[in-house]
């Protein structure tokens, strides 16, 4: 795609000039501080075209509104609306909160999510790091017109009562401009036989979770006339918590409120895929498709763009010397599969290094992460995960695929067919071909045509190292 070209309206070069003089720049400083060519500077004051990336940024050093400054209607396409350099604050941030403002790239991916919950409500899986957790707090923090989204994190619940609670409490938090939910208060006050004016369940409702959820949802259609939204992070680990049984009631449970409440939307979200509760739950028994009615959507990683972008601010806020840029920032998408977590981490390795960063510096700095015993960048999850979601017929399978994978090119079955069959512990056809799909469910492989690779080279490279391959 050509790069798009931005000129100096002619009416704003005494503004330019006024703004050099109080700064105190010149040409040379500002091409020094932006790490762009003076010619670009020059030309940009002169009145000629330059790209708009460099027209916008020397607009802000300058602090000009650039869309004014432009000469006629600046041609706003796509890769000006990305650009949008917001300011040279953003820090590395590897694993903490991340503001809304600063989640880069995910514009569209929130847009395709509220569209989806106009019509139903939505399972929106991902690898672990894909930026799930931010995504979704950023649809929270703007939320669509006529949407009241509801964020909450349901790792750390243990039991089925802790859970309604939770929504109990975010339900009363919502509510308190139009009145208290009562049908909840007044139910625990029937058990008790006293009013209930607390904030916490008492231990007689434990056994009441299902009709007290229920309560709960009957107050907050009945108050609220907004589109609900429950958003629901990491279901999956909260449903590993419970027992089969309770597993089993939640799940039906929920599905029978979306039907009986069609205002009523759910996104379920989590990095451990929900396949692997149901396959649990079936072996116990359970028969059910509780998840038939909702949209199941895939999370990704950044797109290439979005990814040098947010790499781009970040050696901006970070003041990471380069010779150029975006070919760094490229290099920094491109080494770490424009996955956000890792950029911030990368960022945060490269900010303390002396003299200029380059390729070669990345690479290798992402290696000895990946090496690193003390698992800096938390991968060791690719290698326990196994241990904890398939079973011990399963994981010769898994360990002698992904090791064949982690050392070879792009490989067809048949090819790791020649292999496995010489192991008398993965000698089951079949079962190697299930295996292969659900390693591509767990984001390990992925499949083109008739190949199967790694989905992520980085996780290929962990695998390599940490399996000394």
């Amino acid at each position: 795609m050509a790069q798009s070209l931005l000129k100096l309206n002619s009416e704003w070069k005494a503004k330019v000039t006024e703004s050099l003089a109080i700064k105190q720049l010149t040409q040379s400083s500002i091409a020094e501080r932006l790490k762009i060519s003076r010619s670009s500077v020059s030309k940009f004051i002169n009145g000629k075209p330059i790209t708009a990336k460099n027209f916008i940024r020397i607009c802000q050093e300058l602090n000009l509104d650039w869309g004014n400054a432009a000469a006629g209607e600046p041609n706003r396409n796509d890769e000006i609306v990305s650009f949008k350099f917001k300011n040279s604050n953003f820090k590395a941030n590897p694993g903490g909160e991340i503001a809304p403002e600063e989640i880069i790239g995910r514009e569209k991916l929130i847009t395709q999510i509220w569209s989806i919950l106009e019509q139903q409500s939505l399972i929106f899986i991902g690898e672990r790091r894909i930026g799930k957790s931010s995504t979704l707090k950023k649809m929270q923090a703007e939320s669509a017109n006529g949407m009241l989204p509801i964020y909450r994190d349901l790792e750390g619940i243990r039991s089925p009562i802790e859970f309604v609670e939770v929504v109990w409490q975010d339900i009363e938090t919502y509510l308190k401009n139009q009145g208290k939910a009562r049908r909840v208060r007044e139910f625990l006050g029937q058990l008790q036989e006293t009013q209930f004016t607390g904030f916490r369940f008492p231990k007689i409702a434990d056994n009441y979770w299902k009709t007290l959820l229920i309560k709960a949802i009957e107050d907050l259609v009945t108050l609220q006339e907004q589109q609900i939204v429950f958003i629901w992070d990491e279901i999956p680990h909260m449903l590993e918590n419970f027992s089969d049984r309770a597993a089993r009631e939640m799940l039906d449970t929920l599905r029978s409120l979306r039907q009986t409440y069609p205002d009523v939307r759910m996104v379920f979200s989590g990095s451990i895929g929900l396949h692997h509760i149901f396959k649990n739950l079936r072996q116990a028994g359970y028969r059910n498709d509780p998840t038939n009615d909702m949209y199941t959507l895939d999370g990704q990683p950044l797109a290439l763009e979005d990814a040098i972008a947010l790499a781009s601010y970040l050696i901006a806020g970070e003041n990471i010397s380069t010779f150029n840029v975006e070919k760094s920032a490229r290099d920094i998408a491109e080494a770490v599969d424009c996955i956000p977590f890792y950029i911030h981490h990368l960022i945060n390795q490269l900010k303390g290094l002396e003299g200029e960063v380059t390729q070669n510096i990345i690479h290798t700095i992402v290696e000895d992460c990946l090496r690193n015993p003390l698992n800096p960048w938390k991968m060791d999850h690719y290698r326990e995960r196994i241990d904890n979601y398939y079973t011990k017929e399963q994981q010769p399978y898994v360990l002698n695929i992904l090791d064949l994978l982690a050392i070879n090119p792009p490989t067809s079955f048949s090819k790791l067919w020649q292999v496995l069959y010489q192991d008398p512990q993965t000698s089951n056809k079949e079962m190697a071909r299930t295996i292969i799909r659900l390693l591509m469910k767990d984001y390990y492989l992925i499949q083109s045509g008739t190949i199967y690779s790694f989905r992520y080279s980085l996780v290929q490279k962990y695998w390599r190292f940490s399996r000394g391959l």
